[in-house]
């Protein structure tokens, strides 16, 4: 991992050896994007993958910037939302891709937030084999996790990013433009996982977070650049020492767990984005290591009173109501959702728990009694 400067970017080096690729991030990446990919994909031709709402917003942007060039081969337009991330969705976009004529040498651009990428990555690994893949962010929470590190993933009903594969973009451009039209739900929810890299690793990080979480969130431009470069820079660190999550990879995943497992309960819908179900599992992880004497009381109070300054979910029962019914989830139902997170191994749950705020670890020693107490309680909340 290495970091360089130019006069309007910074980039960061993804240190993968020769599957290593650069973060541009800065303003007004998309407007240069087809010079950007020519510098690293040749004269290949481009199939881009959006979404409805980032094409209305920023699709024009990437068109004009390929104006001129016969790369451009198509577009391939989603519904918007996390139920996206689906079999159906997947057979689509392959489907699409294969009428285009993209070909083993060509590049898939995945131009949207983290169900965009993560699908449009997803087809492009298992599409004639493998394909390239260039991600350009267009949400904060895909700037700062989803588009750098190789993982794509489709959902199912049993949970969150379960069929899937590691593939790693040749180029990642985060223009921190495409923020400025983003709805200020989906900001904040992005906001949660780079309050993530502070709670995990990096105590300074959280305390300038705390005390500029105003300008973050206002999308103060140079607030905004700072947080983004030093979420990615710790992401970037972590991927090249354990790309395929087998150790340190896995602290990335504080308050997924509990996290993932609500989404599901949801339906992946608009009623729990993941940055919001993230910020409840980050407290929740914070309080079941206080409950354990791993870390001081009072921690989780302080994690949970920024979040709050941010206007995210904290607790289960700040989950809207369903109106269809299904208001609370039931115990067992968590706990069996839980049971197919990721890092299960031989049955065996991992979680992310912390000995204070920066200081995270991977814990395998979780009683299930103890934590199905925890969760009645945190239901009861």
């Amino acid at each position: 991992m290495s970091k360089t400067e130019t006069q309007s970017t910074c980039i960061v080096r993804v240190g993968l050896d020769d599957r290593a690729y650069d973060i541009h991030i800065g303003p007004g990446l998309i407007d240069r994007a087809a010079r950007l990919i020519s510098d690293v994909c040749g004269d290949a031709r481009c199939a881009v993958i959006t979404d409805e709402n980032v094409a209305a917003a920023q699709l024009p942007r990437l068109e004009a910037a390929f104006a001129g060039t016969a790369q451009l081969a198509g577009t391939i337009v989603l519904p918007a939302g996390e139920a996206t991330k689906c079999f159906d969705q997947l057979e689509h976009v392959c489907d699409r891709l294969l009428a285009i004529g993209v070909e083993r040498g060509d590049v898939v651009i995945a131009l949207g937030g983290g169900v965009v990428g993560d699908l449009a990555g997803f087809a492009a690994s298992i599409l004639r084999r493998g394909v390239r893949m260039v991600q350009i962010p267009t949400s904060l929470l895909a700037q700062v996790d989803s588009s750098v590190g190789g993982k794509t993933g489709i959902n199912t009903v049993r949970g969150k990013n379960l069929i899937g594969a590691f593939h790693q973009p040749v180029l990642v451009l985060a223009d921190t433009d495409a923020l400025q039209t983003l709805p200020d739900r989906q900001l904040r929810a992005g906001y949660a996982e780079v309050v993530k890299y502070g709670l995990l690793g990096d105590r300074p990080f959280f305390n300038w977070l705390d005390a500029n979480i105003d300008t973050v969130l206002a999308r103060n431009e140079p607030s905004v650049l700072h947080a983004v470069e030093t979420s990615c820079l710790a992401k970037a660190s972590v991927v090249a020492a354990d790309e395929r999550e087998h150790g340190q990879r896995a602290l990335l995943n504080l308050g997924h767990t509990f996290g993932h497992a609500l989404e599901a309960w949801a339906g992946y819908s608009d009623r729990l984005l993941h940055g919001e179900a993230i910020s409840i599992g980050m407290v929740m992880a914070f309080r079941y290591s206080e409950r354990t004497g791993l870390c001081e009381p009072g921690l989780a109070d302080v994690v949970e009173a920024h979040f709050k300054r941010a206007a995210l979910p904290t607790r289960v029962v700040d989950i809207p109501s369903n109106t269809k019914g299904g208001d609370s989830p039931a115990i067992d139902d968590l706990m069996t959702l839980m049971a197919q997170d990721k890092k299960v191994e031989r049955g065996q749950l991992k979680f992310i728990l912390v000995r204070d705020i920066g200081s995270a670890f991977v814990s395998s020693d979780v009683e299930s009694d103890d934590l199905r107490n925890f969760i009645e309680s945190e239901l009861a909340r």
